[in-house]
């Protein structure tokens, strides 16, 4: 009985060309020898796919397969032309589509680099100066990695694609699959001389100096991107990023709390009991005045609107919270403690012991 090659791909009969593309792609993503190289039972499943994609991908083909014509795919993986063609024509030149098919992209590394910042800062933002080692272009063969005056030639292994063919046996068929040139290392391009200063690698070692704008708003852990500013590969490779994670630095006079700010003010009893003015610092500089009413409780919590930190990616702020503490006296003069006893006689306190 002939396969059902709807049922193998796991769509319908009406199913469109594009359906039947994206069933096949899912099946031999998971099923490809390549992935599974224990599995026999895989490899079957990924070549009966491919038979069924052959037939339903081709609108002649699939009519005569629909009106119970017979097919011939005894040879459709013998060859790897076929089969190379086949997974080309649904996955592109790389397989899978994890290729080129030409020359490798390289690319730098990547650069991560800490640096602290004052509260003052992460609250309105600016420019700061990092300053980080990193491997820059040579300034003598301008990143190609020969010796000034030459230049690198096609590479004779591959003629300046990058990548070679090679072809083996498998389980169903011979496969034809793509790498990298060892010769150019995937670059396409040789050198035969090499540039004195770099050695051939296109880049050298250098003290870097970037300005860095810090956003408003930034906590611990805000990471900055500034594309193309990492490490040079050389010989015409793509330079990577530099990432820049700032450290927000404590401050002694606040404490943060997300975009707000918390401030401590210390106030004697009698001034809590009776009221006064206290000098609140800002984080812009300066300070304000704050009035302490006259009854202020230990701990009690004064806000001062918009007078915190920027909001991230806003025009607006945080607030300035004002703890007050209170402080009791541990030690009294005769004339203080003769006062309190008073005080504390007219408020009806019980004072149990004398102080010593």
């Amino acid at each position: 009985m002939a396969r059902d090659y709807y049922r193998v791909l796991g769509v319908d009969r009406n199913a469109t060309a594009e359906e039947v593309k994206k069933a096949f792609r899912k099946i031999a993503r998971q099923t490809h020898p390549d992935m599974n190289p224990d599995d026999p039972e895989a490899a079957a499943r990924f070549r009966e796919a491919a038979e069924a994609y052959e037939v339903l991908s081709d609108p002649e083909t699939r009519r005569r397969y629909d009106r119970g014509d017979t097919i011939n795919l005894e040879d459709l993986l013998g060859s790897f032309t076929g089969f190379d063609d086949l997974l080309r024509s649904v996955f592109g030149d790389g397989l899978f589509g994890s290729g080129s098919g030409g020359r490798r992209a390289r690319r730098g590394r990547d650069i991560l680099v800490r640096t602290e910042i004052p509260l003052e800062l992460a609250a309105f933002g600016g420019p700061i100066d990092v300053e980080y080692t990193t491997r820059t272009r040579c300034p003598d063969c301008q990143g190609t990695g020969a010796e000034p005056g030459t230049s690198p030639v096609t590479c004779p292994d591959c003629g300046g694609s990058g990548q070679v063919r090679i072809t083996r046996r498998s389980v169903f068929g011979t496969m034809m699959t793509a790498t990298d040139c060892r010769r150019c290392g995937g670059e396409g391009t040789i050198v035969e001389r090499f540039c004195p200063l770099c050695s051939g690698t296109g880049a050298v070692t250098e003290e870097v100096s970037v300005e860095v704008d810090v956003p408003a708003g930034v906590t611990t852990g805000s990471r900055l991107r500034l594309a193309g500013r990492g490490e040079a590969a050389g010989r015409g490779a793509q330079t990577g990023d530099l990432y820049v994670e700032l450290v927000v630095a404590d401050d002694p006079r606040f404490e943060r709390h997300d975009n707000d700010l918390w401030h401590e003010v210390t106030v004697g009893f009698a001034e809590a009991a009776l009221g006064t003015r206290v000098q609140v610092p800002l984080i812009e500089g300066g300070s304000t005045d704050l009035e302490i009413p006259a009854g202020t409780q230990p701990g009690e919590v004064f806000r001062l609107r918009g007078l915190g930190l920027t909001v991230l990616g806003r025009s607006s702020r945080g607030d300035l919270l004002v703890h007050v503490n209170v402080v009791v006296p541990k030690e009294l003069s005769p004339d203080e403690e003769e006062l309190l006893r008073q005080w504390a006689l007219l408020r009806g306190e019980r004072i149990d012991r004398a102080r010593t």
